[in-house]
């Protein structure tokens, strides 16, 4: 989120940050609802990494300073940036989430797992502007942070339904050694930082 709101004006961010991150919490308990049904799609996964390495891509290439977009323009394509990378990142995490709301009452099953994602709200947009923050000082965390988005991608992708049980099969040391999600940061990063110079 903060990565995505970085290059906003003060005003922008918090209001990307605050409307990026409540839109976010509202697709996250719809995804929850369906968790389990979701996950068990092959090629879900797969695509939601190559999305993943195109949105880390994307924060280390720097926009045109002389690029004339309206500021609603650069404040929608944040909160976009925002709900696609949640949505893509959700997909595990959501299933964690139902799995502690199913040991609740049967009644209030669905009300538990409502409260307990609204709660996140005021913790996420916290932590997204301590880390705008700290991006500030020190630019390095946006390099980092893309990585680590990078990093995510390869972890799902190797999880995919489609070839879970291949690369179990035939090559175990992808999961066992974190291959894929090294892979994952490395190519982010290389791409990223590619583009960027070619760009500058």
């Amino acid at each position: 989120i903060a990565l995505a709101a970085r290059s906003l004006p003060p005003q922008q961010q918090k209001t990307a940050i605050f409307w990026g991150s409540g839109a976010a919490i509202v697709l996250r308990i719809i995804l929850t609802v369906f968790a389990v049904a979701l996950l068990t799609l092959p090629y879900l996964k797969l695509i939601g990494g190559v999305l993943l390495i195109w949105i880390g891509v994307q924060l280390l290439v720097p926009e045109d300073e002389d690029e004339s977009v309206e500021s609603s323009d650069n404040l929608m394509a944040a909160i976009r940036t925002i709900l696609i990378a949640d949505l893509v990142m959700s997909l595990d995490n959501v299933i964690a989430v139902a799995a502690a709301a199913d040991r609740g009452p049967e009644e209030f099953k669905l009300i538990l797992l409502i409260l307990g994602l609204a709660i996140s709200i005021p913790i996420v947009i916290f932590g997204s502007t301590l880390v705008l923050k700290l991006m500030e000082r020190w630019p390095i965390i946006i390099t980092l942070g893309a990585g680590l988005l990078g990093w995510i991608a390869g972890d799902i992708m190797v999880t995919d339904p489609a070839i879970k049980g291949w690369v179990a099969a035939n090559m175990s040391w992808v999961s066992e050694m974190h291959v894929a999600p090294l892979v994952g940061a490395a190519l982010v990063i290389a791409i990223g930082l590619y583009l960027a110079r070619n760009k500058g």
